[in-house]
């Protein structure tokens, strides 16, 4: 007989692997995390964590088959490119236990997109791709990116990375999707503190985060609540602004995100 309780709301979840020496080094500014916390987002999926690692064997190798065992998607960034150092699809191929294959329709892809006699050596490496994968499109250079299991991976270039991304979004699973309410005061985080993690409690289904602003006028934060369930997001919301105005502040609630 089926049971009369609503079957609560799933979450799919992400992980981004950032992977390269430059993003550590501070030579460049990652780009692509704000872009895929949106786009998975929209697709349902929660993006809970985010990790940035050295262009390593063993700790690329180690840390996707630690991140693929314990999340619905893995995503990765950078590594995939024609240069000694873009080791990335050699130790996705080690973490599966797979070899590393030369694919023909990448490779076909790649003298398509070159003139002829200019596919060296170099741009050859961006044609293997762990046996089994599955190539993702690249609409721009046409070197794809590839998906192996649960493993998404991808280009480094932000306008690479978000046209793959862009493609390959149509076809992932999410779930519920996170909804969040912000409200606004002029009051300090002190000041909310204690009711703020009173409200947490008793809200443990829900994230509350509070972020103080400081402007040339005036100071105060912003308090924002994310779920995935709607009524309970609604109710925490309508305490968060109780609470505030019993404190004497004059809460302004922002949209949700839907």
């Amino acid at each position: 007989m089926p049971s009369s309780a609503a079957e609560p709301p799933k979450s799919v979840t992400a992980c981004v692997l950032i992977i390269g020496n430059e993003i550590l080094s501070g030579r460049v500014q990652d780009e692509n995390v704000a872009f895929l916390a949106k786009g998975l987002n929209d697709a349902g999926i929660r993006l809970k964590e985010v990790r940035v690692i050295p262009d390593d064997t063993d700790t690329i190798v180690g840390t996707v088959n630690e991140v693929r065992r314990a999340f619905d998607y893995v995503f990765t960034t950078g590594g995939i490119g024609p240069t000694h150092d873009d080791i990335t699809a050699q130790c996705i191929a080690e973490a599966f236990a797979v070899k590393l294959i030369l694919h023909p329709e990448a490779k076909r892809l790649l003298e398509g997109h070159y003139p002829p006699g200019a596919v060296n050596e170099a741009r050859m490496r961006m044609a293997y791709v762990p046996d089994g994968a599955v190539l993702l499109p690249n609409p721009i250079s046409r070197a794809p990116g590839f998906r192996i299991g649960n493993v998404y991976v991808m280009a480094g270039v932000p306008q690479i990375m978000q046209a793959t991304f862009a493609e390959l979004s149509h076809n992932l699973k999410g779930g519920a999707k996170v909804l969040s309410r912000s409200v606004s005061c002029s009051l300090g985080e002190g000041v909310l503190a204690r009711g703020l993690g009173e409200l947490q409690a008793r809200y443990d289904d829900l994230e509350i985060g509070s972020y103080p602003y400081f402007r040339r006028a005036d100071f105060g934060v912003t308090v924002v609540v994310r779920g995935i369930g709607r009524p309970r997001l609604l109710a925490a919301t309508e305490e968060l602004k109780a609470l505030i105005a019993g404190l004497g502040g004059d809460p302004q609630e922002g949209a949700s995100e839907d």
